[in-house]
């Protein structure tokens, strides 16, 4: 079973204007209403590939309700705990002739919550996958990512870590599966520029030594770039049409490459590359058909 853990899930509301004046009433002509957090959009993108999975995490109120609600109608089951007290928050997006952003905090969460996800992470057996994905609310310890792998390093549980900085640093030496950092990020780990393929292999080898297996490079418009297990680099360039939101399209990556693996490294690269470009040229997360067209495009 392949487990994702969103510390702090979001609706997320997409409002469209033709022009944002502050100070003063202003209509939308459009809008939308997106479920997700990275470990939430590993999830539906997984179901999409025909992959059953359990989404974990926090949820308060009716607004974690709604999530729980839409992931379960979706196929995914959704064993999050819930807080007594908050809301899960609602992300504010506002697109206009400039790009806005409000982001919730998000509720509280307690110790004792935190108690009972470790309880569930507990029941995990060998042969599970788990997806840690995303940024750690501010009640959390900021080792939290630490703490939960090495809870769970002696079970035979691949871990998929998205995360950055020492965030990410720091679970090296548990050596996870899968680490997928993007361009930028990847800099910032190795503390120098990484300019072209090359640079970028070996930015993606330091971070191998330090104990991940798999280093998946997400760089935008020039493609991925993956360091494998056996120490091959595979490359596969940008696809599908021209970006519209980038937002999931990291974390669809990610799916497609957990879905592929079983059928080797190159084949995940390429339903990774193929379910991220699929996310990035519309507005919400790929769909399956989204996904085999493209995958039929490399």
């Amino acid at each position: 079973m392949i487990y994702t853990v969103t510390f702090n899930p979001a609706l997320d509301y997409v409002i469209h204007l033709d022009k944002l004046e502050l100070g003063e009433t202003n209509r939308c002509h459009d809008e939308e209403l997106y479920f997700g957090g990275k470990g939430v959009n590993v999830s539906l993108v997984l179901r999409e590939l025909g992959k059953e999975n359990t989404a974990l995490g926090f949820v308060a109120g009716f607004t974690g309700a709604a999530l729980e609600e839409n992931l379960r109608a979706q196929g995914i089951r959704a064993e999050f705990i819930h807080l007594k007290d908050g809301l899960t928050r609602i992300n504010v997006k506002m697109k206009a002739d400039q790009e806005t952003e409000i982001n919730a905090q998000g509720p509280a969460i307690d110790e004792e919550a935190l108690n009972a996800l470790f309880a569930k992470l507990d029941t995990l057996t060998e042969g599970d996958t788990l997806v840690l994905a995303g940024s750690i609310p501010s009640t959390l310890p900021a080792d939290i990512y630490e703490k939960i792998l090495a809870r769970l390093q002696d079970k035979g549980i691949r871990f998929v870590v998205d995360a950055t900085g020492k965030l990410l640093m720091n679970v090296l030496k548990y050596r996870p599966f899968l680490i997928k950092p993007n361009h930028r990020e990847l800099e910032e780990l190795v503390g120098r520029p990484l300019n072209g393929s090359a640079e970028i292999a070996a930015g993606a080898e330091e971070l191998q030594k330090m104990g991940a297996k798999n280093v998946l490079i997400s760089r935008g418009k020039d493609g991925a770039l993956l360091l494998d297990e056996t120490g091959k680099v595979s490359e596969m360039p940008a696809i599908g049409g021209k970006p519209v939101n980038t937002v999931g399209a990291g974390d669809s990556m990610v799916a497609g490459f957990i879905a592929g693996c079983e059928q080797g490294y190159e084949y995940a690269l390429k339903l990774g590359s193929a379910a991220g470009g699929a996310t990035a040229c519309q507005a919400g997360l790929a769909k399956a058909k989204d996904i085999e067209d493209l995958l039929g495009q490399i």
